[in-house]
């Protein structure tokens, strides 16, 4: 039963929710491996098994922000789950078949590759079939 005066999310906010602050924890953790050197530069710096960078810390935060804003209503959480997840799921794609070279600026390895495919797909299912909204 939901309180009186309470929201119900759909699907679509709780992911677009769930991811923004996983990815937002990501890119704010990164900066403990990283610090703010290298800033564009590929390096062997990792958090888990991603490729990371200054400037990829970033970028995440920025997604992280981007998908918690739009979790804040039905309609901006399916906007911003299908953007990101076209974008992740195109990165995605491209980083399998052209590898490091598409973004020489980003530290970044097949690991995150996968992560986008997985994140693009998961966050366009979202902004579409599974949006609730």
């Amino acid at each position: 039963m939901v309180a009186s005066g309470s929201a119900v999310r759909t699907p679509g906010q709780t992911f677009a929710l769930v991811a923004g602050v996983v990815y937002l924890v990501f890119g704010v953790a990164g900066f403990l491996f990283t610090g703010f050197d290298n800033f564009a530069a590929e390096s062997g710096d990792t958090l888990i098994v991603f490729g990371i960078n200054p400037l990829h810390n970033i970028v995440h935060i920025l997604v992280g922000a981007l998908w918690v804003g739009g979790a804040r209503s039905p309609a901006g959480a399916k906007s911003v789950n299908t953007l990101i997840g076209a974008v992740y799921l195109a990165l995605g794609v491209l980083g399998i078949f052209v590898g490091d070279s598409l973004f020489g600026f980003l530290n970044h390895n097949a690991a995150d590759w996968v992560l986008h495919l997985v994140s693009g797909g998961v966050s366009l299912y979202f902004g579409t079939k599974g949006s609730g909204a």
